[in-house]
């Protein structure tokens, strides 16, 4: 049993262990190029749509086609597989301070002097006497005093080109990007999703980060500092298992 014990984070830790083994010595790999919709975690979105609009109003020789927004050729990302540049900035500041203190005192207290005239038959049940104006007394007191503080900065500022994946009924796009920065033995990756409207892209087919609905942005990194920063596979499982 003893040793099942110390042979369990071995067991839990060795794919990761044989991972960072075998890139000893070498920086970490950058992943290929691929399609964003072949991916195992691409899910197509779906999303409550408007009743479509038939265009067929519009006259033969008109000037406008359904979609057009200008009368020269819009460089905007506008189908599937168009490129546009999604302008992260995120400077979240958050401080709350909350405080609560409360207190209350209960007294209670109830007797029958007379009642029915049995009060003269108290002493023959009770032999060791009774007051009948105090049959009850109850009494209680309690107190509960809060504190709570909350005080959060974020900073987060970057550039990152995204892919449309799918065009939905009403005309949104929904984009999916992903970068990988490798700078001596530390990769960076920064991922980010969601829907947004062609009306919310500028000029400059960039968008701003607010206008993503169902937003999903994310910054991380691996390799030898992010790994020294990362506890103990051993000490992950003492945390998970252990009652105090």
């Amino acid at each position: 049993m003893r040793l099942a014990l110390l042979l369990l984070p071995l067991l839990l830790a060795g794919c990761g262990t044989a991972e960072k083994l075998s890139r000893i010595g070498h920086a970490p790999e950058m992943a290929p190029i691929a399609d964003p919709t072949r991916g195992p975690d691409y899910r197509p979105v779906s999303m409550p749509m408007p009743a479509p609009q038939d265009g067929r109003h519009l006259a033969a020789n008109s000037l406008w086609r359904p979609g057009s927004r200008t009368f020269l050729r819009d460089q905007r990302a506008a189908s599937v597989g168009d490129i546009i540049t999604v302008l992260v900035s995120i400077k979240d500041t958050a401080q709350l301070s909350n405080t609560t203190d409360r207190s209350r005192d209960n007294s209670e207290s109830m007797g029958i002097p007379r009642l029915l005239g049995l009060d003269a038959s108290y002493a023959r049940f009770l032999p060791n006497g009774l007051d009948p104006s105090k049959l009850v007394e109850a009494s209680s007191e309690n107190s509960s005093k809060g504190t709570g503080r909350i005080q959060r900065n974020e900073a987060v500022t970057m550039r990152v080109a995204a892919t449309v994946t799918q065009v939905l009924p009403n005309g949104n796009l929904v984009v999916g990007g992903r970068q990988q920065v490798r700078v001596n033995q530390e990769m960076r990756d920064l991922s980010i999703a969601g829907i947004i409207r062609p009306q919310d892209i500028a000029s400059d087919n960039t968008v701003q980060h607010d206008r993503l609905a169902e937003a999903r942005i994310a910054y991380g990194g691996r390799g030898t500092v992010s790994d020294v920063q990362a506890p103990r596979y051993g000490q992950q499982v003492l945390d998970a298992i252990l009652p105090f």
